[in-house]
């Protein structure tokens, strides 16, 4: 058993005091616990312990850290990633600066589509070669847990060759992750003019073999238009539901697509994006168990409207962001810029966006405040 204390601590920051508390909403958004002068007890990787110097027990068998003049934070919870993928598309950003939509990019073979390609010629080691990498640069700005999904691989073996990255990555890094199967990203170009058979593929082949193979944790779906309808979603959700595949959608990045109701109502964890909600989507998350998910970086990277974050704050809703970090419209996993960003672009106040990195980031994928 390994006991690590850290004392005198300038400043300990973010420690849920409520055991029971699974996340902050509305005016409680703005409540950031503070301990000055404390310590803080390590073992086994859990935190055992906490408090002021003044009352410090003895710990004997401890190895004792000095923090002195130092400040400790909780770790980042980025809780949508993309961060499994073959290639950047550094081209696209040409085409956006022309003016060209994500839709546009995406109905001329870019975004997902892109990716997609690539995904089929690239091996499944160095896909993991190249993740890996990635995730050791999002541990170095402040990341300790992570959500990552699936949805370049758009066909039943690419598909399943991203998840079993994923799966690897769970057993070599240290980092807390979680996978998600979103075959339901984008529709392959092979069925622009057969949707219902992509959508079958996906549910009577994809599901129950990512579900053999007990490789995700959850299942998405991009709930919006140009992409998959209300309906379609409802099908997938039912489909993953029989699974145990809890969902998690992308939602009401390009318009009022119901991506955010037909998340409610299947007790999704989180809604996604959110450029898109006005008093209707309101209404639905309030009193539902679904987190809001606000990723700043595509809307900034896309130059696009942002979430109405103040007005669904001062509503009772609560908020998490994280980084949407992927090859083309955001192409950044630094949650320090997130957090900046929810101070610069949604005039979030900076106890708010701790809390919607932190606690409401770890509820909107399922890991538990304990």
């Amino acid at each position: 058993m390994q006991k690590i204390l850290i004392k005198n601590i300038q400043e300990l920051c973010g420690i849920v005091m409520e055991s029971t508390l699974k996340f902050r909403a509305g005016k409680d958004m703005a409540v950031w616990e503070r301990m000055k002068d404390a310590y803080l007890l390590i073992e086994d990787g859990k935190i055992k312990d906490f408090g002021s110097m003044g009352v410090l027990p003895s710990y004997d068998d401890a190895e004792v850290m000095d923090a002195e003049g130092k400040i400790i934070l909780p770790a980042w919870c980025d809780s949508h990633t993309h961060l499994v993928f073959p290639n950047t598309r550094e081209l696209e950003f040409i085409d956006k600066i022309r003016g060209f939509s994500y839709e546009e990019i995406a109905r001329r073979g870019g975004g997902i589509l892109n990716s997609s390609l690539a995904m089929k010629n690239i091996s499944e080691d160095q896909l993991l070669e190249e993740a890996e990498g990635r995730l050791k640069e999002v541990v170095r700005w402040g990341t300790g847990a992570i959500e990552i999904k699936s949805g370049y691989g758009l066909s039943t073996e690419s598909e399943l060759k991203m998840l079993r990255v994923i799966k690897r990555l769970k057993e070599r890094s240290q980092l807390t992750i979680k996978s998600t199967f979103l075959g339901a990203h984008a529709l392959p170009h092979k069925y622009k003019e057969n949707r219902a058979e992509y959508v079958k593929m996906i549910i009577e082949e994809m599901i129950p073999k990512v579900a053999e193979e007990k490789l995700a944790d959850y299942i998405d779906v991009f709930c919006d238009r140009g992409f998959f309808t209300v309906e379609e979603t409802e099908r997938i959700l039912e489909a993953g539901a029989k699974y145990s595949m809890k969902p998690k959608i992308h939602a009401n990045e390009l318009d009022y697509s119901g991506g955010v109701q037909v998340g409610v109502k299947y007790n999704a964890l989180s809604v996604d994006h959110l450029e898109f909600v006005g008093d209707e989507e309101i209404r639905s998350l309030l009193n539902s168990e679904t987190m809001p998910t606000v990723l700043s970086g595509a809307a900034f990277f896309l130059n696009m409207k942002y979430a109405p974050v103040r007005k669904m704050i001062a509503a009772g809703l609560p908020i998490a962001l994280a980084s949407d970090f992927n090859p083309g419209s955001s192409p950044s996993g630094n949650m320090q810029f997130i957090i900046s960003m929810g101070s610069i672009l949604y005039r979030m106040l900076p106890d708010e966006v701790m809390n919607a990195v932190t606690i409401n980031g770890a509820y909107a994928w399922g890991l538990k405040v304990s």
